[in-house]
């Protein structure tokens, strides 16, 4: 049995069958809110997604391979706060079935070949350290050595504080990897996802040649509240969402998450399969 159908079986072992929205409060079934992608179909609010649940829904396959799954994450600081860093990774391993906050993977879109970078921020808020930003720079060389475009799921709260200056280094790191492949001429489409925030913001999630979004995804550095006790200023309403961002020409689409597989195979297809 793969890994994918091994982790989608235990979590529905584990999951329970009512959640409530938390837009509108509704009371959800489950499995209808799977079946409509996640997204709460009385007020159309976009629940977060794992990254296993993205490649679900975005890959034709079924059980794509993840890549690169041998570089983890180490201690290198022997950081210690209220608890060990080391146990903060193991906590999150257990709990979401992944080795890291990020998840290498490839396959077809509607028959369009694309390698995935999707974050997951249910592993440490989506922090980026050492192993994240390796492994998406990794990815840019394979999309470069194979000639695929990539394709990024951004979901994070930023850098990892428990690595220090090593998880600020990933944000060189991932902009030199999107360097290589608009060197090759290799398409690369940034998906910004709630929330995408911080050093990530700052890096690679912002350097797609096309720059997608979900709706109402909140996206910046630092969060509406401290910018306000900063700047002793009130915010515009809808201040940092997608919806905003491109009010302001800061991004190129808002993408429904029912469209987002259609869009990302038509954008696939025109920015490079078409001229191949």
């Amino acid at each position: 049995m793969r890994f994918l159908d091994r982790f989608f079986k235990k979590k529905k072992k584990e999951e329970a069958l009512w959640t409530k929205c938390p837009n509108c409060k509704s009371l959800l079934y489950v499995p209808d809110l799977e079946s409509n992608l996640k997204v709460c179909p009385n007020c159309d609010y976009h629940f977060t997604l794992s990254a296993l649940e993205r490649i679900k829904y975005t890959l034709d396959e079924e059980n794509p391979e993840l890549l690169f799954e041998e570089i983890l994450p180490a201690d290198p600081l022997n950081f210690k706060d209220t608890k060990s860093y080391k146990d903060r990774i193991k906590k999150a391993q257990e709990e979401t079935g992944l080795s890291e906050a990020i998840v290498i993977t490839e396959g077809h879109i509607k028959g369009k070949r694309a390698i995935l970078a999707v974050m997951d921020f249910n592993f440490i808020g989506g922090s980026m350290g050492s192993v994240v930003g390796e492994r998406f720079f990794r990815a840019c060389e394979r999309a470069v050595e194979t000639k695929t475009p990539l394709i990024s799921f951004a979901a994070s709260g930023g850098a990892r504080m428990q690595e220090g200056i090593l998880s600020l280094m990933q944000m060189a790191k991932t902009t030199f990897g999107v360097g290589l492949l608009k060197e090759a001429n290799i398409p690369y489409i940034s998906v910004l996802t709630n929330p995408t925030m911080g050093g990530v913001s700052a890096s690679f999630a912002f350097l797609g040649d096309l720059i997608l979004a979900e709706p109402k995804a909140l996206i910046g550095f630092a969060g509406p509240r401290v910018i306000e006790q900063t700047i002793k200023q009130k915010l515009p309403e809808g201040f940092q969402t997608a919806e905003f961002l491109l009010e302001k020409g800061q991004i190129d689409m808002v993408v429904h998450r029912k469209e987002l597989k259609d869009k990302l195979a038509y954008f696939l297809e025109v920015m490079y399969y078409a001229k191949r």
